[in-house]
């Protein structure tokens, strides 16, 4: 099996598209397998909106479902012959730079003066890490939901820097509906809150385990762990238990930083800059990414002269489908590897 690498790149001056510039950047990653001297053997997997670059670690569980059973020795995501990083977001609360790191102009947290981010400049930061790591060319770009939105976005910033995409339980754009409203009316109930400058106050964890909890319910949690916790007790302390571990560690200002990010993310306008074959997946049962979005979005790709392929899952684990039922999907995943190495 081979390692995990856990690590952080930095560097400084790093322009957003709305005009602010951050001083200072850490993206935290991690890895697996080696980089091969030429920089051109790298998978970049993308995480999804609330989890982070363990999901590439070998046997972990997480919300959006862990890949462990795709990447390794043999796995879709061969590491005997792939170097796979997952970068955390900017802006996110695993390692990399975000509302609760210290603006070195202030010596404070960011908190809500965080300047506002794209899923562009998300995808940009990925790329100053990738330049600093030596990667010079990407086989593939490979997410699930927000990561997802990190697979389309990487392809019409960078058309030229990856072999092909696999967007997984995701779109072209987020679903309609209300989303930093919802969360701001939620977190301001909390006694907390301050406005978002909650540091040093005694935090919002309880609002955030309670927010983590229906998440985790919409998402398909409660059905994927109907067979290990068969009573309904058990199983609800077990997401609240997974739940309160979550809020501990996540920063609910990521939540508002990346969220508005999504709000602006749309690259349907954009399909014709997408020059590599595209793998897009779904699963049958997901409420936020149902299937009947494929033709839309597949008629869209191909009209722009895009080679794209759909694979659904068959799965009843909806939105963790992609990790939850890994081994229903992982043989289009390699057919599609094999693809992208045979064309080059």
């Amino acid at each position: 099996m081979t390692a995990l690498v856990q690590d952080g790149f930095s560097f400084r001056d790093f322009p957003l598209e709305h005009g602010d510039t951050l001083p200072a950047v850490t993206l935290a990653y991690a890895s697996r397998g080696q980089l091969a001297p030429d920089g051109r053997n790298a998978i970049l997997v993308t995480h999804g909106y609330t989890s982070g670059p363990l999901m590439i670690a070998p046997g972990v569980a997480s919300a959006e479902g862990a890949w462990s059973t795709l990447i390794g020795p043999g796995a879709p995501l061969d590491t005997d012959r792939y170097f796979v990083l997952c970068s955390n977001m900017l802006g996110s609360s695993f390692g990399s730079t975000n509302a609760a790191s210290t603006d070195p102009r202030t010596g404070r947290p960011y908190g809500p003066a965080f300047p506002r981010i794209t899923v562009a400049d998300i995808v940009r930061a990925q790329k100053r890490l990738l330049d600093g790591l030596g990667v010079r060319h990407l086989r593939a770009v490979i997410g699930p939901s927000y990561g997802g939105f990190q697979a389309f976005q990487w392809a019409v910033t960078f058309p030229d820097f990856m072999d092909g995409i696999v967007p997984v339980v995701t779109a072209p754009r987020p679903p309609e509906g209300d989303r930093t409203e919802g969360l701001r009316r939620r977190f301001e109930a909390d006694p907390n809150w301050n406005g978002g400058d909650y540091y040093g106050t005694g935090g919002v964890q309880a609002t955030l385990t309670a927010l983590r909890v229906d998440t985790l319910k919409r998402y398909g949690l409660g059905e994927s762990l109907a067979g290990q916790f068969p009573d309904p007790a058990d199983r609800e302390a077990e997401i609240h238990r997974i739940a309160a571990a979550w809020a501990a560690v996540f920063d609910a200002n990521s939540l508002f930083i990346l969220g508005r990010a999504m709000e602006e993310y749309d690259v349907t306008g954009a399909y014709g800059r997408i020059r590599v074959p595209v793998l897009y997946v779904l699963s049958r049962t997901d409420a936020l990414f149902p299937p009947n979005l494929a033709p839309g979005v597949m008629g869209g790709l191909r009209a722009a002269g895009v080679d794209a392929a759909y694979v659904e899952i068959d799965s009843a684990h909806g939105h963790l489908a992609s990790g939850a039922d890994a081994a229903k999907w992982a043989p289009a995943l390699r057919d599609f590897i094999r693809k992208l190495e045979a064309n080059t």
